[in-house]
């Protein structure tokens, strides 16, 4: 099944793309689990952020009214008041753990949502989501089909990670992998190899009205594991009866 826009109509009048999202989340961590060697498994990760009307909390908190019924040798009224914004961002995709009584993150799927791309702390949210994956030693594999917003997620980690891609690549929707190549602490003593980090990356640029590729996610200590995108999202929609 060819990838279809779920940013835009007609899509959008048919089904939500965070309902996609949400399920091939959960398609996918379902499908690694058969994959998967014993003591390790993979779970979906879906939350998405809420706007929150600030002015309408404010009142909530402090009240309409000002207080009154009571004395003291200081000022009632504050000279400032402060309110904390936070960042919402969405973190959709799947974790895949070694189980045991010390979980470890081996590897990651992040399915790129459109918060992911629309603010610079929301960028910057992700790429270091995603450092902290890559840095741990666990394969990363990123799918942006995201129509509405434009910005390179993949470029800005190439970047941060610290290695100019040549040529560029620029594609607008991609799905990518990365294999993380650390160096390695000798038998020995404690110093590491002088060998400077490695991240091995498979890249696909991505159509509306094409398949989907199949891509390896490297598990720490496992290995790769092939991670089909085109079956899962057919059955995401199947599933979810487009």
């Amino acid at each position: 099944m060819p990838l279809r826009d779920h940013f835009r109509p007609p899509m959008t009048d048919v089904i939500g793309w965070t309902s996609v999202h949400g399920a091939w989340a959960a398609v996918l961590a379902f499908d690694l689990n058969r994959l998967l060697p014993a003591g390790y498994y993979a779970a979906p990760l879906t939350k998405f952020g809420i706007e929150i009307d600030v002015a309408a909390l404010d009142v909530r908190r402090n009240g309409s009214q000002p207080v009154t019924g009571f004395s003291s040798d200081w000022p009632t009224a504050p000279t400032q008041t402060l309110v904390r914004q936070a960042t919402l961002t969405d973190e959709v995709g799947v974790r895949i753990y070694a189980g045991g009584p010390r979980r470890m993150l081996v590897g990651a799927i992040e399915l790129v949502s459109p918060a992911n791309k629309d603010r610079a702390e929301s960028r910057n949210a992700f790429l270091n989501k995603g450092m902290d994956v890559l840095r741990s030693g666990a394969g990363l594999i990123v799918v942006d089909v995201v129509t509405e917003r434009h910005f390179n997620l993949h470029r800005a980690l190439v970047e941060r990670w610290g290695g100019p891609q040549e040529p560029p690549f620029g594609a607008d929707l991609y799905a990518t992998a990365y294999r993380p190549i650390l160096p390695q602490r000798s038998e020995d003593n404690e110093d590491i190899d002088e060998v400077p980090p490695r991240l091995d990356i498979w890249a696909e640029a991505l159509t509306v009205g094409r398949a989907l590729p199949t891509l390896p996610l490297w598990l720490l200590d496992v290995g790769p594991v092939g991670v089909d995108l085109e079956a899962t999202y057919e059955q995401t929609l199947r599933g979810l009866r487009f």
